[in-house]
C-alpha cells in the first residue's frame, strides 16, 4: 500500500519538477528503504522519532554525510507531499535538520609542478601549446576564475602599470596586479596571437577562438587542452583543473605571508570566510606565525632563559 503512496509522490516531482530518471531512481531507492526501516502499514504512522531514528541507525552504519544528506531530504520531499496532499495531519520531517557535510579542503600543485607544466608547454612548436602555457603562467600569478580568465578582451591589461582589469561574479570589476615574468610572457604570446588570428584580425579577444560562438576560448576547451598536457608532463590529469592552479595561487601566497584581505581581493571573494578556507591547509604556517608573533611566545622564551 505504501508503494502507491511512493509511486503518486515520483509521478509529482516528474510532471511539476521535471525531475530526471536518475533523481526519480535515487528518491524510489532511498524511500523504499526508509519505509522497510519503519516497518508501518499506513503513512499515518509516520513520525519524526521514526526519521531521527533511521538517521541514527544510518550513521551508525558509517555513511557518508553527503549521502545522509540525500536520504533526508527524499524523505523531507516525500513527507512534505504527504502533508500537502492531506494524507498524514502533520509533517514529521519538517523539523529535522540535515547532517553538516565537510567542505573538501582546496587542492594545490606545488611550485615545481606548475613550472613543469609551463615549462613544457612552452617547449612545444605548437601555438596551442604557447597559448595554454601563457593562460596557467596567467592564472598562476592572478588567480583569476577560468570564466575569467577565457573572457579577457586583449585591452583589460595594462602592460605599463602591470595590471588587469576584471569583470567577476556579478559583472563587479576588480583591478589584479600581474608578477613581471607573466607579463613579459604575455607581451611574447600577443605575436603569435596575431599570427593566428590574421585572417580574422578585428578579434578583441586575448584568447580568441576560429570556432567558438563566443569568439574566445571556451572554459571546456581550456580544461581539455589542460588535461592533456598533464599527461604529457606526466602528472595524473585528475589532480590538475582550471580551480587547481586558482587554489594553488592563493595557497602559496599565504604560504609566503601574504595578508589574508589582500587574497581575498585578488580572487574576487565577496566574503572573507570564503577565502579563510585555504588557511586550513598550511596549519605549519600558521603555527610558525603564533610561535613568532603572540606576546605569550615571547614570555615563554624569555622565561627559559631566567630559568637557566
Amino acid at each position: 500500500m505504501l508503494g502507491k503512496f511512493i509511486e503518486d509522490f515520483l509521478e509529482t516531482e516528474a510532471a511539476e519538477k521535471g525531475a530526471a530518471q536518475t533523481t526519480l531512481s535515487a528518491y524510489e531507492h532511498d524511500l523504499r528503504q526508509f519505509l522497510d526501516f519503519c516497518n508501518i502499514s499506513r503513512p499515518q504512522e509516520l513520525s519524526e522519532d521514526l526519521v531521527e531514528k533511521f538517521i541514527q541507525q544510518l550513521q551508525t552504519e558509517s555513511y557518508a554525510p553527503k549521502s545522509l544528506a540525500r536520504k533526508l531530504s527524499a524523505i523531507k520531499d516525500f513527507c512534505k507531499f504527504l502533508y500537502s496532499e492531506k494524507i498524514i495531519p502533520t509533517n514529521p520531517a519538517a523539523y529535522i535538520l540535515t547532517p553538516k557535510q565537510e567542505k573538501p579542503l582546496p587542492k594545490f600543485l606545488s611550485v615545481q609542478e606548475i613550472r613543469l607544466l609551463t615549462d613544457t608547454a612552452f617547449t612545444k612548436p605548437d601555438y596551442r601549446y604557447w597559448r595554454i602555457g601563457v593562460m596557467i603562467e596567467l592564472m598562476y600569478a592572478t588567480g583569476l576564475r577560468v570564466s575569467e580568465l577565457v573572457g579577457l578582451p586583449q585591452n583589460a591589461v595594462n602592460f605599463k602599470k602591470g595590471l588587469i582589469t576584471v569583470f567577476g561574479k556579478g559583472s563587479k570589476e576588480r583591478v589584479v596586479p600581474v608578477a613581471g615574468k607573466a607579463l613579459n610572457i604575455l607581451q611574447e604570446y600577443l605575436e603569435l596571437r596575431n599570427e593566428f588570428i590574421k585572417k580574422n584580425s578585428t578579434s578583441v579577444w586575448l584568447f580568441p577562438s576560429l570556432s567558438a560562438v563566443s569568439g574566445h576560448l571556451t572554459r571546456d576547451a581550456f580544461y581539455k587542452d589542460l588535461k592533456k598536457l598533464a599527461v604529457d608532463c606526466g602528472i595524473y590529469p585528475s589532480r590538475v583543473s582550471p580551480h587547481v592552479l586558482r587554489h594553488s595561487f592563493a595557497t602559496h601566497l599565504l604560504n609566503n605571508n601574504a595578508d589574508l584581505r589582500s587574497v581575498q581581493k585578488m580572487l574576487g571573494h565577496e566574503s572573507i570566510a570564503t577565502t579563510e578556507v585555504y588557511t586550513h591547509i598550511i596549519p605549519q604556517k600558521l603555527g610558525d606565525v603564533v610561535r613568532s608573533k603572540h606576546p605569550l611566545s615571547h614570555f615563554t622564551e624569555e622565561k627559559k632563559k631566567a630559568d637557566v
